[in-house]
Parts: C-alpha cells; structure tokens; sequence
C-alpha cells in the first residue's frame, strides 16, 4: 500500500481510507483472499491514530468487503457475490464516467497472452482454427451480392436472417417463434448489454450461477447491479435456492447456461428445468437462458433436455439467446434473443441508437450458413472433433493430475472443470503456468472458491492438450 491518506482534505482520514480499500478492490487490485495490513501496521506507515484505521476496517467489515479472523489477520474477503459499496453504487466513478471497469489483474495477464502461439492455450473459449469450416464459408460468400450487404441493415436483424432463425428454433429446439420475436445481434455479450442497460436498473438484484462465466463479465457489476449465487453442483443449479435469494433481496431476473455451462460443463436436467420454471413463473421473475453450446453434444453422450424456452412452451417467462459463435466462427458475431415482441421492440430501439445494425455481410453470410442443407454435416465434424479433444483431456488428466483431484466429464460443450485437492494461490498458479508456457483461468474469475481451475478443449490442437496437462502439473508442483 504506496498510497497515503491527504491529511489537508476535507474529507474525513477514515472515509479516504474506506474508499481506497473500495476502489482496490472494485478494480481487482487487491484481490480476494489478499491479506491487509493490520490497524496497527497502517496507523504506524501513515502516521495517523489507530482508532481511525479502526473506524475504516468496521465499515469495510460491515459492507462484507473484508473479513478480519482472530488468529489469521484482515483480509479482502474471498465471497464478493451481491456487494456493491454504499457510496458508488453504479461504480462508474472508478472509470472516470465509463461504464466498463477493467479486467481482474489475473485474467488481464492470461488475456495479454492469449494471441502468442508459444503458449499452449488453454483458456480462450473458441473453436480452433482448424475446426473452423473456413474454405466452406468462402464458397457460401461468394454467393452473396455485395448490393445491400454494405448498407446499413434493418435494426433488428435481416428478416430473411430472421425467418431462417425462427425456422431454426422449429428443426432444432422444437419451439415455434415469429420472425417479430427475434432480435439479430452482434453476439451474446450485445444481448446482455441491452437487458441490462434497458430492462434492469443499478441496484437490482439478479441471480446467476455459481460459478458462472457472467461473473466475470463487468458490465454486471459497473452497472450497479447486485449479484446473487445460485450454486452449481454436479448437475447444475439447485432451483430451490431461488425461493431464499428472492425471499432476502427480490431478485429481479435470473440469468442461467442451463446445458453444457460455462465454466463446468454441467447439464442441468429436466427434472430441475422443471422445477426452475415453476419457481420463476410462481415469483414472476423473467429467466435469461443463454444457450450457446446446446448442439455441441459430444459421442457416446445423451441428447441434451430440451432448452428451458420449449419446455415453456415459447411463454413469456424466457428470454432466450443463441448464437454461431460456438457452433461456426466466432468472428461473424451473429447472436439472437427470442423474447415476447415488446421486449423486442424496445430493444431493437436502444441497439438502433448503440450501433444501427449487426453487420449486413456478417447477417448474409449467417442466413446463407443456417439455410445450407451442409450445415449439419459441418456441426457433426465438429462435434467429433471436440469429443476426440475432451477424449485426450481427460486422459492427460488421468495420467498427471495431483491425487485426490476432481473433475466433471461434460457431455457437450467446450470445458471441463477442475477441483484441486489442496489450495493454491490463484495469481501463483497463474504466474507458474506461464512460466512453464501453458495458459489458463482460475475458477475465482467466474466467482469460485480458490482451488478450481478451467480448462478449455476446443483451441488447443490434440498434439498440445496432454503437453498442456503435464506442464499444468509442473506448474501446480511449483506453486505450493
């Protein structure tokens, strides 16, 4: 701690060093689990009275900021789900007025290495290169006229694209849209911005898994939004939960990834989409369904429960978003929200005002891919690619794992989750990884507990994948 509290402000000692400690964390600066100095240590370095440090650990200690344990000091607490300070609840006073914080120190050091090819990479959630069907998709966009493909579009999507999209949700999903209740976006991640800044408010509280890759996404909490965990277990969320977070903090949505989940690659079952409809129809919360790996079932494993929109039968309840970027190319940024038609609207308005309109090419090229009989074919080479990728995975695991560790064999998608037999610092483990060349997330980036970490089968090439778990073994030796 460099920093030193301006004892000729106005503001009170105690309240700049509650807002220090704040903006450290807030910003990923101090991360979870860090140790603090203590009130005595700190009193001493800025030469102020202990009672006033003592004044600012209580408040942090009061907001669940940090957390002080007789024998084992203060420390930034490890649990941050559904805090947000008092004084900045919309956190855009971090950012000088923007509205994305930045990313967690530790994810920033692996994003900074994701593009150096000496790495082997097993942390970006993307198809590889080869199993992109690249010369296929040259052929369908020579196909395409230019003519309007350079204009801007309709902003909600091209209705050709659309109506393909709808009767896509038909042959696959078993669920029967209009055209009017699709919205074309530029990617899941657009999606979630436009419910978040139109259909919710800062303050709001929304329930999301745990772990769940959208804890990792800041623009839930620069928004001021209050987040909730619903745990993960071996089969997805326990929908009852639900009834506790909304009896405590009146959840205002819930956000799920209910088939292949990212990070764990769990499957929630019917039995339990069941139950969570029920729930959320009974405390008439809306759900947001992201389904972005739902047709990525791998061999030898069943057929995925229907999406938690069919099993509504297409009610209002669900808002349901889809995607190619799993499925083809995750450069051609084409999502879509099926939702009821004024939700629809409203949307359209507010992404007509943030971009005009999803790339018209990109949209052409989408309709053109989905209207193809070939399509199929090209997801089922695909699929048998990443079985044969989680395949060698999970026998590298076998082989170097440290005993006694654990972890889900998904039956589709592109992760596997793993829980260590021991604790490890997150930003050590991170740092000895690079060390011995090999890239990963820690389970804390999607709001874990310490000692999980996810893999990712889909960008390494088969060569690499074992290489990969052997040299996360050196790396999780070096680390303790």
């Amino acid at each position: 701690m460099n920093w030193q509290p301006d004892t000729s402000s106005h503001i009170p000692l105690f309240k700049q060093i509650i807002q220090y400690i704040e903006n450290g964390i807030v910003t990923g600066h101090m991360f979870p689990g860090e140790r603090l100095p203590s009130e005595r240590e700190l009193a001493s370095k800025w030469g102020i009275n202990r009672s006033t440090v003592n004044l600012a650990y209580a408040e942090l200690r009061a907001t669940g900021l940090i957390k002080s344990v007789q024998g084992s000091g203060t420390k930034v607490s490890e649990d941050l789900w559904g805090i947000t300070p008092r004084r900045s609840p919309n956190w855009k006073d971090y950012v000088n007025g923007g509205l994305f914080l930045p990313n967690q120190p530790v994810a920033q050091r692996v994003k900074e290495l994701l593009r150096d090819e000496s790495y082997i990479n097993l942390a970006s959630s993307e198809l590889a290169e080869e199993l992109i069907p690249v010369a296929w998709m040259d052929q369908l966009l020579k196909q395409i006229s230019l003519k309007h493909a350079v204009q801007y579009g309709e902003p909600g999507g091209d209705r050709g694209l659309r109506e393909t999209i709808a009767d896509h949700m038909q042959a696959e999903h078993k669920v029967e849209v209009q055209p009017e209740q699709i919205l074309i976006t530029s990617g899941i991640q657009q999606a979630f911005n436009l419910i978040i800044q139109c259909l919710l408010s800062p303050g709001d509280a929304i329930a999301l898994e745990r772990p769940s890759f959208m804890y990792s996404r800041t623009i839930f909490t620069a928004s001021g939004l209050r987040l909730y965990p619903i745990p993960v277990d071996d089969y997805g969320i326990r929908p009852e939960e639900i009834r506790k977070l909304h009896s405590h903090h009146k959840l205002r949505m819930i956000f799920v990834n209910p088939t292949y989940q990212h990070p764990t690659g769990t499957t929630l079952p019917a039995d339990r989409r069941r139950k969570l409809l029920e729930i959320a129809e009974e405390l008439r919360i809306p759900i947001i369904e992201d389904d972005p790996y739902s047709l990525l079932t791998l061999g030898g494993s069943p057929a995925a429960p229907p999406s938690l929109l069919a099993m509504h039968n297409g009610g209002d309840f669900v808002i349901y978003l889809g995607t190619l970027s799993k499925i083809a190319a995750p450069g051609l940024r084409i999502g879509w929200m099926v939702a009821p038609k004024s939700v629809v609207e409203r949307l359209t308005a507010a992404k007509e005002q943030m971009d005009f309109s999803t790339s018209a090419l990109s949209q052409q090229l989408a309709k053109a891919y989905l209207s193809s009989p070939e399509w199929k074919g090209r997801l089922q080479i695909i699929t048998r690619q990443l079985t044969r990728r989680r395949d060698i995975m999970l026998d590298a695991l076998t082989k170097y794992m440290p005993r006694g560790s654990k972890w889900i064999i998904p039956e589709g998608g592109y992760y596997l989750w793993v829980k260590l037999p021991f604790k490890v610092s997150d930003s050590r483990l991170v740092e000895e990884c690079i060390r011995h060349r090999v890239l990963l997330y820690p389970g804390t980036v999607y709001g874990a507990i310490s000692n999980q970490i996810r893999l990712v089968y889909s960008r390494a090439s088969e060569e690499e994948l074992g290489e990969g778990i052997r040299r996360l073994s050196l790396a999780l030796q070096s680390s303790l």
